[in-house]
């Protein structure tokens, strides 16, 4: 076994001989973390600045709620796709791809002057934001030894709450420094691709052929690696066909899982504005702010998720024991806050409520090392592809039926009964997966 291989599997650098290891493999991850932030205040801008566009364009609730189903359109559509994609070509050429594609789509939507319109360029936004998160479990797959997927994964995922955080404060001076809603748009698109750029030279290449890696680096990775394709290999008994992921119990797990975790996050997402303007009456620039701290909550949690899960599992604690725990308490807890949120008597109160909720329910990020640990090497792309497709599913149907409910009922109250049912599923078809064991290995 190399001297690389005996090293701490920590993230800070280490001595191999008389060489400091590099760490590259982070900044790589660093990077799609700022994409991942800026695709979420990309998909921000419409929720926040929806008050004005639905003024503007005499919007009425049903047809908003299709307008923020429109998006998922495309991006669901898109997810396998994508995951066959970047199982053939570099991860770093399709993100860049990605990027200027959906800067260019924002950009166009500042322009629209119709429903219709909107909707065609939220779907055109989603196919082309549709590859990030699975080329997040694919570079995973490339640059992270197991131990360290999970911080890996709620990096890359934390971009969410991130980006629907600082999206508030950001589009609502974009729409101050830029004269309303379009100029939003505008502004966010144009910067996506700057960013989108930037991030591409960071992310060129892999541990073998990365200038900025060491031999220190590089070797710690592919032995790693190599490794944990060796042992999974020994064990492999089947023919991996389609087949073999569709009947498999951990698959149907981590695609119910993440539909029930984008249930809640989309729809608190798409409809939490819009909440907290109708139960508690507060304007713009307060959503633009109370948005800054509920989703800055999520944000926090998601980190703490993922360096619980490494560090437990650094001193001996089981996969399946830590991540089954893990989702386990993401789940009840993120349900339970959801339901006292229907209680909520103050804005205090309901704010409070939906950060605990956001806390918690991100620790479910660390769902993105799920693809890297079930799949083989080959497969991690498309399986990254399918559950981010289950996953978005629900961010095809959970706008619209809000937009009934508000409609019918003139109520949030049902929504968030939904919400409370789908943290409990989480915690359910998170106990599904064995997290230590590769599909197609007997």
């Amino acid at each position: 076994m190399s001297n690389a291989s005996k090293q701490d599997h920590g993230p800070q650098n280490t001595l191999v001989g008389n060489v400091k290891r590099t760490n590259v493999r982070w900044y790589v991850f660093i990077a799609m973390l700022v994409l991942v932030t800026i695709n979420y205040v990309d998909r921000a801008v419409l929720s926040i600045a929806m008050p004005a566009i639905q003024k503007d364009l005499n919007l009425d609730p049903a047809i908003v709620g299709i307008i923020l189903s429109s998006f998922f359109w495309g991006y669901a559509l898109m997810q396998i796709p994508s995951g066959f994609l970047l199982d053939r070509v570099n991860p770093s050429k399709v993100v860049l791809g990605s990027a200027v594609g959906w800067g260019i789509a924002q950009t166009l939507t500042g322009f629209v002057n119709s429903a219709g319109s909107l909707m065609f360029f939220r779907v055109l936004l989603g196919v082309t934001e549709a590859p990030i998160m699975p080329a997040g479990a694919k570079l995973q797959g490339i640059w992270l030894p197991s131990k360290e997927r999970a911080r890996g994964a709620t990096i890359i995922d934390s971009g969410a709450p991130l980006g629907t955080a600082v999206g508030g404060p950001i589009i609502i001076a974009f729409m101050a420094w830029f004269g309303g809603w379009r100029g939003a748009l505008i502004g966010a698109g144009l910067m996506t691709i700057i960013l989108g750029v930037i991030c591409y030279y960071i992310l060129k290449g892999n541990p073998a052929t990365h200038k900025g890696v060491n031999q220190a680096e590089r070797e710690y990775i592919q032995t790693h690696l190599a490794q944990e394709q060796e042992e999974a290999q020994k064990e492999t008994k089947t023919e991996l066909k389609t087949s073999t992921y569709l009947s498999n119990k951990s698959f149907w797990g981590m695609c119910l899982g993440w539909f029930s975790f984008n249930t809640v996050f989309y729809g608190l997402l798409t409809w939490g504005p819009s909440f907290l303007a109708q139960t508690q009456g507060i304007d713009i620039k307060a959503i633009g702010f109370s948005t800054l701290l509920i989703f800055g909550c999520g944000f926090v949690g998601e980190l703490v998720g993922g360096q619980l899960v490494d560090k437990w599992r650094q001193v001996g604690g089981k996969y399946n024991t830590v991540m089954k725990t893990c989702i386990g308490i993401a789940g009840l807890a993120t349900s339970a806050s959801i339901f006292l949120l229907t209680r909520a008597s103050s804005l205090t109160m309901a704010i409070a409520l939906l950060s605990t909720a956001l806390f918690f329910l991100r620790w479910a990020g660390i769902f993105w090392s799920v693809p890297a640990a079930i799949a083989q090497r080959h497969h991690v792309g498309v399986l990254g592809g399918c559950m981010n497709f289950a996953g978005n599913i629900a961010g095809v149907i959970t706008p619209i039926y809000i937009g009934l409910i508000v409609k019918f009922t003139g109520s949030f109250h049902a929504g968030l009964l939904i919400f409370v049912a789908a943290g409990v599923l989480l915690a359910v078809a998170g106990a599904l997966i064995n997290y230590e064991k590769k599909i197609g290995v007997v």
